[in-house]
């Protein structure tokens, strides 16, 4: 990034951050349509039943705790692959 003009840093940062953008929006609606397939199954109230709130809850804790794994073990093989000088597909 170095060898670029500003102009070309800041469009490039702005293809990133709206790259980044939609990864979340897509990871975030397909957390919301698993949770809601797997815990959502009455549909004559407009509320949650406690059941399915609990069901909900879970569901989100488990995603987000194992997004947060996954993304600590690519952050460990990352630095362990920097330190032995590997790129990815060499």
């Amino acid at each position: 990034m170095d060898n670029l003009n500003p102009n070309e840093q800041r469009e490039l940062q702005a293809r990133l951050e709206k790259r980044q953008m939609k990864e979340f929006m897509t990871m975030y609606g397909k957390l919301v349509q698993r949770c809601f397939d797997d815990c959502v199954n009455d549909f004559t109230t407009k509320t949650l039943h406690a059941r399915e709130e609990g069901c909900v809850l879970r569901c989100v804790d488990k995603f987000l705790k194992g997004s947060e794994r996954l993304g600590q073990r690519w952050q460990e093989q990352n630095a362990a692959m920097m330190q032995t000088n590997q790129l990815p597909g060499r």
